[in-house]
C-alpha cells in the first residue's frame, strides 16, 4: 500500500496567499500525474473548491466529524490530500493533529506530512514560525514567501529573522514570484484552474478565448513556481517521478 501524503497549507495570518499556493499545488500534481484530493477548510464557502470543484470537498476542520472525513479515508487510494487551512485556524488546526495522533503517526512514518507555512510581512509571521516549530517534529517543513500580493520581505532585520528561522531544523524556504496583476485577475474571473487558463480551457474543458498575452504570462509564472516544487523535490516526497510537463516551454 503506498504510504498517504498529507499536505498543510496555511498561516495565522489572513491575506497572505495561501489558497493561490494550495492551487499551483493541485496543478503541479496534476501536471505530474499524481492523483490529489483536496480539503478546503473556508467553510461554509470555499474559495479553493471554486477553482478546483471535481477533487475539492469544503470542511469545517474545527469539528471531529469533518475530522474525520479527512483523516479516516487517507488510505482511500488517492496519494495526496491537500488541506488548505483558513486564515487564523494554522495553529489550531496542527494542534488537532496533535490530539488526534497524526503527528505520531507522521514520526513513525506511516504518513508522510508537510507544511506550506505562507509567510507575512510582518513580524507576526515570525512570531507563527515560532509557534509552529512545536508540531514540525516529523513533518516535513516549507517556509514560503509569497509576492503574489505584491507584499515586500521583510520588515525586519535578517538576523531576527534568522534567529526565528533556524529554530527549526531542516525548514526549507520557498519563493512564490509575483503573476502579472491583469492575469491574476482574469483567472480569478474565469475561476479556473492556472493549468486550464494557460491551455485555453473554460470551467468544463470546453475551448474559449482567454487573451495570448495573459495566457503566456501566467505560462511563465506557473513554470517558475514549479521550478521551485522541482527544487525542493516535491515529486519524490510524495513518492511520484518527475515528468515533461505541457504546462511548461
Amino acid at each position: 500500500m503506498v504510504k498517504p501524503v498529507v499536505i498543510v497549507v496555511g498561516a495565522d495570518k489572513g491575506g497572505v496567499g495561501k489558497t493561490t499556493v494550495s492551487r499551483t499545488l493541485l496543478d503541479y500534481f496534476s501536471a505530474n500525474n499524481v492523483q490529489t484530493r483536496a480539503f478546503d477548510t473556508e467553510s461554509p464557502r470555499g474559495t479553493l473548491k471554486r477553482f478546483h470543484p471535481e477533487i475539492t470537498e469544503i470542511v469545517d476542520m474545527t469539528t471531529t466529524a469533518d475530522q474525520m472525513k479527512i483523516f479516516d479515508t487517507l488510505n482511500s487510494g488517492v496519494s495526496v490530500t491537500v488541506i488548505d487551512v483558513r486564515a487564523g485556524l494554522l495553529s489550531r488546526a496542527l494542534a488537532s493533529l496533535r490530539d488526534i495522533g497524526f503527528l505520531d503517526d507522521a514520526r513513525s512514518g506511516q504518513t508522510t506530512f508537510a507544511v506550506f507555512h505562507i509567510l507575512g510581512s510582518s513580524i507576526a509571521s515570525l512570531d507563527e514560525i515560532a509557534e509552529t516549530s512545536s508540531f514540525m517534529s516529523g513533518a516535513k517543513y516549507f517556509l514560503v514567501k509569497n509576492f503574489i500580493n505584491d507584499t515586500q520581505f521583510f520588515q525586519w532585520d535578517q538576523s531576527t529573522y534568522n534567529s526565528y528561522f533556524h529554530r527549526i531544523k531542516h525548514a526549507t524556504e520557498l519563493t512564490i514570484p509575483k503573476l502579472n496583476e491583469m492575469a491574476y485577475e482574469q483567472v480569478e474571473v474565469a475561476s479556473v484552474p492556472f493549468l486550464n487558463f494557460v491551455a485555453n480551457k473554460g470551467q468544463h474543458d470546453d475551448a474559449t478565448n482567454y487573451s495570448f498575452v495573459l495566457r503566456g504570462y501566467v505560462r511563465h509564472w506557473l513554470a517558475n513556481v514549479w521550478n521551485e516544487y522541482d527544487r525542493i523535490q516535491l515529486t519524490d516526497l510524495v513518492g511520484a517521478k518527475s515528468v515533461t510537463r505541457s504546462g511548461e516551454k
